[in-house]
């Protein structure tokens, strides 16, 4: 009898001894919450007393303050909110411009500043796109094109209490690939004749090949009739060109026949002169102020007289 009682005794020892353990883990795991919800609870008091909080930031504008044949030059604003009582390090910023989902290009600018304690300050991201670039790497963007864009910004800051942040941003909108116009002498048309000074106009004729208007401010150029330079000017003049779009005007000029030598006979008689115009045009558009350079080499043109106004397809003998 007394043998048959010995294993109950040793089972209760045991399972004794298993609550004992299970109560001490129950009890350090308990303590391990208390601690942490302690810890949990004092950097509460400490952000509510101090008045730690997490930075907020909002693009607010793209500026393009440059944009040509060659390059844009975008400027991204930023408004970025530091509620702390702390001014706070501005770490890091990453940026990408992507166009439906091709990228365009991207960068990193490192060690970007401090933000001042509960204040908010616009901060700058310039970015330049360069043309070329875009157009050898993605054969689909044409010149000439509007194409749309996505701006992706992280803005990656240190705060205390929460660490280090990132702030994800994003912005679209559109922006042109710009194409030079093309331009044309089509007739020069005498107002006075004379070897030493002669007064004409020149018919031009302008051809937007963007598909975005061209509110055309200022013309400047210079002419070669015959590989001699007959001169040039300024002409400030608004005109609209729409988008893919011509525009016809006039152009006064003066000049002297007698330089152009040999060449004025065959001019005089009607007959077709070979020219070269270059400069440059300042215009308006919907995504800024553009100067788009303009030229003609290997154009041809006749001269007329003022009177031969009804005539414009025929040309003398």
């Amino acid at each position: 009898m007394a043998s048959s009682h010995k294993p109950e005794i040793v089972e209760r020892n045991v399972k004794e001894k298993d609550d004992k353990e299970d109560n001490k883990d129950e009890e350090k795991g308990g303590f391990i919450e208390k601690v942490k919800d302690f810890i949990q609870d004092i950097g509460e008091k400490i952000e509510e007393t101090i008045g730690f909080g997490k930075p907020t930031a909002d693009v607010t504008g793209i500026h393009i303050p440059c944009i040509n044949l060659e390059k844009a030059d975008i400027v991204i604003d930023v408004l970025v909110k530091n509620p702390n009582p702390i001014p706070i390090p501005l770490i890091d910023i990453n940026y990408l411009i992507e166009s439906d989902g091709r990228k365009l290009i991207s960068g990193l600018i490192p060690d970007a500043g401090t933000l001042h304690a509960h204040g908010s300050e616009t901060v700058k991201i310039p970015v330049t796109l360069i043309y070329d670039d875009i157009k050898s790497t993605h054969e689909s963007i044409k010149p000439g094109s509007i194409i749309p864009y996505r701006i992706k910004v992280d803005l990656i800051v240190d705060v205390p209490i929460f660490g280090r942040l990132t702030l994800p941003l994003e912005k679209t909108g559109e922006i042109p690939i710009p194409y030079k116009p093309d331009i044309d002498i089509e007739k020069i048309q005498f107002q006075r004749f004379s070897f030493e000074e002669t007064v004409a106009v020149l018919h031009l004729k302008l051809e937007n090949k963007n598909d975005f208007d061209l509110d055309l401010k200022e013309l400047d150029y210079e002419v070669w009739l015959s590989n001699v330079s007959i001169g040039g000017a300024e002409l400030s003049d608004s005109t609209k060109i729409e988008k893919s779009g011509i525009s016809n005007f006039e152009i006064p000029i003066t000049f002297r026949p007698k330089d152009l030598g040999s060449s004025l006979w065959g001019m005089i008689r009607g007959k077709g002169t070979g020219y070269t115009m270059k400069g440059n045009i300042h215009v308006d558009t919907p995504f800024g102020a553009m100067k788009l350079p303009i030229s003609k080499e290997g154009g041809t043109t006749r001269l007329k007289k003022n009177k031969e106004d009804g005539d414009d397809d025929e040309d003398e003998d």
